[in-house]
């Protein structure tokens, strides 16, 4: 079958990759071609293979998920690396985004989350858990009249919300609701917002917004 999704799983635990191998070679379209069972293997292998996609652990031996993902987007950056992790601390996605991943995803959720997840950084979008997307509404209202910097100087009162609860994993219509007003509304400020911005998907909206220190409002 041509153009299948090629996988390397970079996993510790033997039993964890069994099973998402298994999961993955259900699907048609996807295709494992490696394991690795510690940050140095994935590495190497990911410099030999050259895979579509990288399923990435945070916590190996040797190297662990963070580093493997800076060394491997070093030499290897149209590869897309996608977490794959039981940790729900935004502290942790935080960190693995700014070093260039492209996607984080639970081990706990669904099957479907997972095979979703990999279809979409394959396509060149980025995913973020939707389990990962609810903690971070708290407080965001307070901050849109704060002072300014930079590019987003350029931006509305109301652009500056939309962006922030996007970056913070909100859908349009949540934040229609939250700032009581239609989601056409939002789509439009979203949209004038990544313009000005130059953002392109939403894991560039959430890079920019860790570089911007958003992410850390209470």
């Amino acid at each position: 079958m041509e153009d299948r999704i090629r996988i390397l799983i970079a996993e510790d635990h033997a039993t964890v990759r069994s099973g998402v191998r298994a999961l993955l070679e259900s699907q048609p379209e996807i295709e494992v071609v490696g394991e690795a069972s510690n940050g140095e293997d994935a590495v190497a292998m990911a410099k030999k293979i050259e895979p579509d996609v990288i399923l990435m652990d945070i916590g190996m031996p040797e190297l662990d998920g963070a580093r493997a993902t800076r060394r491997i987007k070093g030499s290897l950056p149209k590869t897309k690396i996608l977490v794959l992790t039981r940790h729900d601390e935004d502290g942790y996605m935080k960190r693995l985004l700014a070093e260039g991943a492209d996607g984080y995803v639970l081990k706990q959720s669904a099957p479907n989350v997972l095979i979703n997840a990999v279809r979409q950084v394959a396509a060149g979008n980025g995913f973020l858990d939707p389990a990962m997307t609810g903690s971070f509404m708290t407080g965001l209202a307070e901050t849109d009249g704060a002072a300014k910097s930079g590019p987003e100087a350029d931006l509305t009162p109301r652009e500056t919300s939309v962006i922030r609860l996007v970056a913070r994993g909100h859908s349009i219509n949540e934040i229609a609701d939250y700032l009581d007003v239609s989601p056409k509304t939002i789509e439009s400020a979203k949209s004038q917002a990544i313009k000005k911005l130059g953002l392109g998907d939403r894991v560039e909206i959430v890079r920019y917004a860790i570089r911007r220190g958003w992410m850390n409002d209470n």
